[in-house]
């Protein structure tokens, strides 16, 4: 089972619907959730709380599309043998999301999936600092938006 929180920290848009989040995490979660009972938040913000977040986790000043932090188990329940559900938490900025996907001629709702898509990837340890690692990340993200509808969003002519 997985559990959702959709925060909204501005003021609320038709894109993305809880339904939406609750499909796209299931899908690019995958066999990663077995059986077991799994939490994440998914918080909308705007520019500045992007920004903020943004600099102070990555060093870098300006807003993000997408962000993620991947929960740390206590250790104190890891060496109980306990775990929390917790995967962690994405942060996606709803006015840079809206931008690119108009930069980028997307559509708006295949560009939410993906900053969905992508953000869980990482919740999963995946990366893409290495060029390896970003091949892999990307046809992972391609399979992931193809199962849920979607084009390839690294392709120009198919998102």
């Amino acid at each position: 089972m997985l559990d959702i929180d959709l925060q909204w920290a501005i003021e609320p848009q038709e894109i993305p619907t809880l339904e939406q989040c609750e499909h796209w995490v299931s899908t690019s979660l995958g066999s990663a959730l077995y059986d077991r009972y799994t939490e994440l938040t998914i918080r909308i913000v705007d520019e500045e709380e992007s920004q903020t977040l943004n600099r102070e986790y990555r060093d870098k000043d300006k807003p993000t599309n997408v962000l993620s932090f991947e929960f740390e188990q206590p250790p104190g329940l890891v060496d109980l043998g306990e775990e929390l559900p917790y995967l962690g938490d994405l942060v996606i900025c709803a006015e840079v999301v809206r931008k690119e996907a108009e930069e980028q001629g997307k559509s708006l709702e295949a560009h939410w999936a993906h900053m969905v898509v992508h953000g869980c990837l990482h919740l999963l340890g995946y990366d893409h600092i290495e060029d390896d690692d970003a091949e892999e990340m990307e046809s992972l993200e391609s399979e992931i938006m193809h199962n849920l509808g979607y084009g390839d969003p690294y392709a120009q002519d198919e998102y």
